[in-house]
């Protein structure tokens, strides 16, 4: 091989998709919100599919989730916590992105959106961080629901 031919190696690995990852461009912001709202939309999948194990696997190991008096730690106690939730034939609950929110770094995102009861009525908004653990993967670190004020001003 020639050094000329040598020298055309990098390019033609451009032109057939064969660059390092590095090489490639990264994400953008668009994109990465993309992948953020999908991966809401698939965990939120898991309580009509009723998949504990599934749900589980969307948590990062030092995930916090405020579901009770005192808040949650790690993927173990939340998804015993949350198998309840799992138990029936019918989710209790719904819910949907209607908002994320990806940092410049691209390495921490923030979900919110409605949450519905079995009826569908609107009750509650749920708040998540997710955190991008490997290109395209993310899982949930913290998250947090809040019940929607049915008050009188």
């Amino acid at each position: 091989m020639s050094l000329r031919q040598i020298a055309a190696l990098p390019a033609l690995a451009l032109c057939f998709g064969l660059a390092p990852a590095a090489a490639r461009a990264a994400p953008s912001n668009a994109e990465l919100v993309q992948q953020v709202a999908d991966t809401e939309r698939a965990f939120a999948a898991t309580m009509r599919q009723r998949d504990l194990a599934a749900f589980t696997s969307f948590l990062s190991d030092e995930t916090v989730f405020y579901s009770g008096p005192t808040p949650l730690r790690g993927k173990e106690q939340v998804a015993a916590f949350w198998k309840k939730f799992y138990d029936g034939k019918e989710a209790p609950f719904s819910w949907e992105p209607d908002q994320v929110d990806v940092t410049d770094s691209g390495t921490l995102a923030h979900s919110s959106g409605p949450v519905y009861d079995a009826r569908g009525k609107l009750f509650a908004r749920f708040n998540s961080v997710w955190r991008q653990e490997a290109p395209g993967k993310w899982r949930i670190v913290f998250d947090k629901g809040q019940d929607l004020c049915d008050c009188k001003k």
